[in-house]
């Protein structure tokens, strides 16, 4: 019987040769630079110091030189300088958290349908497989309108549920920063499908009595990315409003979009979407330097909409019997995905090391020239960053980021349990996400954090953020009354 080959992908050799090859790439200009600097340490020891002197003497400046010279490194550094992007920070963020009042354990969920449903028992039973591998937990919660039987999605309550979610992490934001309400210099606030008259952000302005010059700007429409367009906006406005501070709010306002007829393509999201906000205190001032959790780095944004099936993928009409929903179309995940590739081609070159960029290259060099059949080598992203925040959209979003980004389970942890103790809160999940990893108290000084959201149209968007102090872990979080218990164990089917 001939010898079987070792398997070389597990090698403890190879790794660490892979190692050694990440190490030399990463740092060839300093390995380049010690053998020169060392060799110029050595002729000038060779020197006497009678040589030195002489040597110095030999060059011959007049004070016209000196002169020009100053004055070009000095307007060279003012250039420099006047140019550079301002730097922004995140001060702090706050996340709402509904109260146990508006909790939807499995049981009532199930018992709401068969009652709202109870002429079509063929959705409830799909409503049920649903929920049944959705990766949600029994501590979710929706609105108060959603648990009347029938629901009750007046304009009065919905106006209800979003002042009691944007007002209280409103007041938790100003809690855990100090700031003031005449402070506040720009607010945006995102919601994608409750947009009444007049706006959610003037909702804000009125309650907190902002400044009459404050630059207000109210998004809809823009699906569960929202929340990182609103960061690159106030990442905008920021860089031309010099010593501002703006604050982003993110939420989705649930009671006025909770479908009431039988497609099962609208029924999906009654599944999976829950009550949840979040806001972000953004800041240019230097002397939020210090206080600041983190500092924005990269935002890349993708957008397909040019496509005719990613833009109908997530679609809001009417069914047959005229009852609007927002119809989640079969290929959302085979859309998600090339939304996804669009995006890690642009992000790829800002953050990966050299190392896995040539990689890249070169396989993409072999695939062109040599053979097409080359499996296309993927760019090992844990080597850019050490916390990923994935937008919790469902149990099947995160399971194909991790296949495809090649994660590790601690790596979607955060996803994972945010989907499961706050359902999908739309475009605040990341926020939710974000204060998993410091309740557990894993963030520390340089850490590097990668968030990516999909939306409605269709987009992926990331942002880059760099941890700027250790964070302690905050008694003040969301999580603080539940972090102990995770993670917890999901099963891939809970039996209902």
């Amino acid at each position: 019987m001939p010898p079987t080959l070792p398997d070389f992908s597990n090698s403890v050799k190879l790794k660490y040769v892979k190692l050694g090859y990440q190490y030399l790439v990463n740092h060839i200009l300093y390995l380049l630079l010690i053998p020169v600097m060392v060799g110029i340490l050595i002729e000038v020891l060779r020197l006497g110091p009678d040589e030195i002197l002489s040597l110095w003497r030999s060059l011959h400046f007049d004070l016209l030189q000196i002169l020009c010279s100053s004055f070009l490194i000095i307007f060279i550094a003012t250039v420099y300088f006047m140019s550079k992007p301002r730097t922004i920070y995140l001060v702090d963020y706050a996340c709402y958290k509904p109260p146990v009042t508006c909790r939807v354990p499995f049981s009532t969920f199930m018992e709401h349908s068969r009652m709202n449903l109870k002429d079509n028992p063929k959705s409830v039973e799909f409503q049920m497989r649903i929920l049944e591998r959705s990766g949600l937990g029994e501590e979710t919660c929706l609105p108060p309108a959603i648990h009347y039987i029938p629901p009750k999605p007046t304009m009065d309550a919905a106006r209800g549920e979003a002042e009691l979610v944007i007002f209280s992490a409103m007041d938790s934001l100003f809690q855990k920063t100090g700031l003031k309400p005449k402070d506040i210099d720009i607010l945006i606030v995102n919601c994608s499908l409750f947009s009444p008259t007049p706006s959610l952000s003037a909702m804000v302005i009125n309650k907190y009595k902002l400044r009459s010059n404050i630059k207000s700007f109210n998004l809809s429409g823009m699906g569960c990315s929202a929340g990182l367009i609103s960061i690159d906006l106030a990442r905008d406005l920021l860089q031309v409003h010099p010593n501002s501070n703006a604050v982003v709010v993110s939420t989705e306002i649930i009671t006025p979009n909770y479908y009431q007829g039988n497609e099962r393509a609208m029924l999906l999201p009654n599944c999976l979407f829950r009550m949840g906000g979040a806001a972000i205190l953004l800041s240019n001032r230097r002397s939020h330097r210090w206080r600041a959790k983190y500092r924005l780095v990269h935002v890349v944004r993708t957008h397909k909409g040019a496509d005719d099936k990613a833009y109908r993928c997530v679609f809001e009409e009417e069914d047959k019997e005229g009852k609007v929903g927002i119809n989640l179309s079969k290929d959302l995940m085979a859309i998600a995905g090339e939304a996804l590739k669009s995006n890690i081609t642009t992000i790829g070159p800002l953050v990966l090391p050299a190392s896995e960029q040539l990689l890249f290259l070169l396989t993409l060099i072999g695939r062109k020239i040599f053979n097409p059949k080359w499996k296309p080598y993927i760019p090992d992203f844990k080597q850019a960053f050490e916390h990923f925040c994935i937008h919790a959209g469902g149990r099947a979003v995160i399971d194909e980021l991790q296949k495809n980004l090649q994660l590790s389970a601690e790596h979607v942890e955060a996803s994972r349990m945010t989907l499961h103790r706050f359902g999908n809160t739309s475009s605040s999940s990341l926020w939710y996400e974000l204060g998993y990893i410091e309740a557990k108290g894993r963030m520390r000084r340089g850490d590097r954090v990668w968030q990516i959201a999909f939306g409605s149209g269709f987009k992926c968007n990331s942002a880059v953020w760099k941890c700027n102090r250790t964070i302690k872990t905050p008694t003040d979080s969301p999580w603080a009354d539940c972090i102990d218990k995770y993670p917890v164990h999901i099963p891939e089917v809970v039996k209902l």
